[in-house]
């Protein structure tokens, strides 16, 4: 097949003059926008002395002589010279007449346009002004010329004079007139569609007319009972004093000529916060620093009554009534704790170099404001108009580079508010106690079930979060980042809050060290299973199975229990137990909250993978009604560990410091994680934007002493029994349902070769007895009840219980007889 030859294309008509060979500098461009400028400046002068000096300079251009057109001996009297009268000359007189003047107009915008200070569309000035221009010339010498007869110019000049001359002759005054307007109205519609909208209503001004005016008053008498009245409601969101609306708009000054200000301290007493003005002469971006607003002490040292506030028939708190809630000393108190360090030195030294590397790619801001932390500052600026969010996002790594920060986060733009919020960690971070957060008006006086104190948000603000409507948590980071202190804080703020007979742990730690300080607690606030030589804290992968199992039997108890009662969840049924609707002679009884939580939950999937998911998963989909609710933590957050399933059931997470951005994502399905600088610096979602907190600080001293005052109290006489899980009989299946009275013609070479091959495989089965599926399987089933080998396991082989063939023969030996 021949190729289609390629037509020949179309040179431009920068190509036809050879304007695309030259490249116009940044430097080349500016210069010339100066040069039209100057042009248009001298041609206005020009065109204004013309009306003065027009009438003496008209004779010396319309009849030259040798010599004068130089002006050696000051011939012309314009202001601009000779070369002045003939251009005014040409262009009022010849030409365009009045209109003359859009001429240095336009070039004025050309300048400005090569100056590169405003974006000008020149093509479609240039078509407006020369529409105008035209259109001017014709009108002006149609109708001002009788009142210029004695003037040297025509208002319209020559070329608007010829021009009305001719059409006049061709379609008379009425039709010149027409043409006129419609070219008008041609012109204003391209600038404006009101232009239809206002014809309209010229042509037909009754349609467009208002026909009813209501209007709508609120009197203050009593509305007459057969006349229907509208209420209004005052919303508390719309501001309707009219003196109270103020709105302060930065102004946006030139970058390029004034410089970035430098920051004064102003206290005044009574601010919660620093703010800061910049000095007079030194204002091109202004930027307020902000500290937050200062949390409420509570008063005492307790956070809870001594004997709770509940004045119910039943009081689930009787059986400990002499329980008393740890108090507040047990904690460490931090110097300066809760007030952050302000140096205005770095802040003044961030904020000018957030503002330099901005300028240094084009990206101006018209306002900066820094809200400092305990370790991190929020700097929200206001980009200039026309300015992208994206130009801002994608300097990330530029703006660390300038600060030498540990790591930059860049919010684009922050939820609810016009600005973009750049977080730059502290070079003096500060410690958030645990004693600050408990302390707090905020966590005293909260209503939550299950009140999680976690610590201080950027603006200072206590960060709490109710886990009875989480419902069940997700912690992931890289070790040693900080998620053994944050579950430790939220253990604390539940042991704070809740008595013994409202909250049970269930503490799963396969390390055997992060949960062991709690084992002295386990008569006031530990579950376990059912078991004499059994620790209180699980540590046993075996009995982490046992105990999951055992919550899922706990979790259909209960929901039996609230299909009877008629109850949707467990506040509702425990309302009814404490008033006494319900009989605990029918089984019921008051339900405490159960929180489980489970460390390195990697671990445990790595070692009993399903059977452990599987359970949880259960318990995460459908326990919450129920009130038992899951925190679980990993150091290693990966899809085969985080998987869909346990994303899907643990809405609410949060993330420490990780190593790379792919794990940010699989922890929060977005990157940000890997930006945090560590030592409990945390991202806490739940279904919106994620928020950055600083964890309280609970050291193990204090977490030592706050169980040594709860243990030395009297307890229950044992910890907390959950039911006793379903045996491995129970699960059998088929294999429970098997007759062992007739079994197998092949059901003893069955076993000894089991026993021989120590693989309970049924495919083995089949091979070496060239029989079928079905009957192995029944062999397989019928080996199983008989204690030769184990439960089925997936597609793995299952394990073989008996090790050698005396004791085959002795299990053998008792099924023949």
């Amino acid at each position: 097949m021949a190729r289609k030859k390629k037509e020949p294309k179309t040179p431009s008509v920068r190509e036809t003059f050879g304007l695309d060979k030259i490249h116009f500098s940044d430097r080349i461009l500016p210069f010339l926008g100066l040069l039209l400028i100057a042009i248009a400046g001298f041609m206005a002068f020009a065109f204004i002395s013309y009306f003065g000096t027009g009438a003496a300079d008209q004779s010396i251009l319309e009849n030259p002589r040798a010599g004068e057109i130089l002006n050696l001996n000051g011939e012309f009297t314009n202001s601009c010279g000779s070369l002045g009268a003939k251009v005014s000359w040409f262009f009022i007189k010849k030409c365009f007449g009045l209109p003359a003047f859009l001429i240095p107009f336009f070039l004025l915008l050309a300048g400005i346009r090569m100056l590169l200070t405003y974006k000008v569309n020149l093509l479609k000035w240039f078509m407006c002004l020369t529409l105008i221009m035209l259109w001017s010339s014709l009108t002006l010498a149609k109708f001002l010329s009788p009142l210029f007869v004695d003037m040297h110019y025509n208002p319209g000049g020559d070329y608007g004079q010829t021009a009305c001359d001719v059409v006049e002759g061709l379609v008379g005054t009425p039709g010149l007139t027409l043409l006129l307007i419609i070219l008008a109205i041609a012109f204003l519609t391209y600038l404006s569609a009101e232009t239809i909208i206002i014809i309209r209503k010229i042509f037909n001004p009754l349609r467009y007319a208002k026909k009813i005016h209501m209007e709508i008053q609120v009197g203050k008498g009593e509305p007459e009972a057969d006349t229907p009245t509208l209420e209004t409601v005052e919303d508390p969101e719309v501001f309707d004093d009219p003196d109270a609306q103020i709105v302060e708009f930065d102004q946006v000054n030139d970058p390029q000529t004034e410089p970035i200000p430098t920051l004064q301290r102003s206290v005044t007493p009574g601010n919660k916060g620093l703010s800061t003005e910049p000095v007079a002469d030194d204002s091109a971006v202004e930027m307020t620093v902000d500290t937050g607003e200062k949390e409420e002490k509570a008063t005492g040292k307790n956070l809870a009554g001594e004997n709770g506030s509940l004045s119910m028939p039943y009081d689930p708190k009787l059986d400990l009534e002499n329980y008393h809630y740890p108090t507040l000393d047990l904690l460490k108190k931090y110097d300066d704790d809760g007030k952050p360090y302000i140096d205005m030195a770095e802040q003044n030294a961030n904020k000018k170099r957030i503002v330099d590397v901005l300028r240094n790619f084009g990206v101006e801001i018209s306002s900066i404001k820094a809200t400092v932390g305990p370790t991190i500052t929020l700097y929200e600026i206001t980009p200039a108009p026309g300015v992208r969010i994206s130009r801002i996002r994608n300097l990330e790594d530029d703006i660390a580079l300038s600060l030498s920060a540990l790591g930059i986060r860049i919010i684009a733009p922050i939820p609810g508010k016009g600005t973009i919020g750049i977080e730059v960690p502290n070079a003096k971070p500060n410690i958030v106690s645990m004693e600050s957060i408990l302390n707090s008006k905020k966590f005293q006086e909260t209503t939550m079930e299950l009140p999680c104190a976690l610590g201080k948000t950027i603006t200072n603000e206590v960060f709490m979060f109710d886990l009875a409507k989480a419902p069940h948590l997700l912690v992931a980071g890289a070790t040693g980042q900080g998620k053994s202190v944050g579950l430790n804080a939220i253990i604390t703020s539940l042991l704070y809050k809740k008595h013994p007979s409202e909250l049970k742990i269930v503490l799963v730690d396969p390390k055997k060290v992060e949960f062991s300080v709690y084992s002295s607690i386990d008569k006031h606030f530990l579950a376990k299973v059912p078991d004499d030589n059994a620790d209180p804290i699980i540590t046993d992968v075996t009995k982490v199975v046992r105990t999951l199992n055992s919550l899922c039997k706990e979790m259909d108890t209960r929901y039996d229990l609230l299909k009877i009662a008629q109850a949707r969840n467990i506040k509702e049924y425990n309302k009814k137990f404490i008033s006494r609707q319900l009989n605990p002679e029918n089984g019921h009884r008051f339900l405490p909250y159960i929180v489980v939580v489970i460390d390195e939950f990697g671990d445990l999937i790595m070692t009993a993978g399903k059977e452990v998911e599987l359970p949880i998963a259960r318990i995460a989909q459908l326990a919450r009604a129920v009130g038992i609710h899951m925190i679980i933590a990993t150091q290693r957050p990966t899809t085969n560990i985080i998987t869909g399933t346990i994303k899907a059931n643990f809405p609410s997470r949060i993330a420490f410091r990780v190593g790379a951005m792919i794990d940010s994502r699989t922890i929060l399905d977005r990157p940000g994680a890997q930006q945090l600088i560590g030592r409990g610096d945390l991202l806490y979602l739940n279904g919106g934007e994620p928020v950055r907190v600083q964890c309280a600080f609970v050291d193990t001293p204090e977490v030592e002493r706050i169980n040594t005052f709860i243990s030395q109290q009297q307890g229950y006489t044992s910890a907390f029994e959950l039911p006793e899980p379903d045996t491995a009989d129970g699960d059998l299946g088929e294999a429970a349902d098997v007759d062992m009275s007739h079994l197998d013609p092949m059901f003893e070479d069955a076993a000894r070769l089991i026993v021989m091959n120590q693989s309970g495989s049924t495919s083995l089965i089949q091979r070496k007895f060239a029989i079928g599926y079905n009957r192995a399987g029944r062999l397989m089933d019928q080996l199983e009840r008989a204690g030769v080998v184990g439960a089925a396991q997936g597609s793995k082989p299952r394990e073989v219980l008996i090790q050698d063939e005396v004791s085959l023969e002795n299990i053998l030996n008792q099924l023949r007889h």
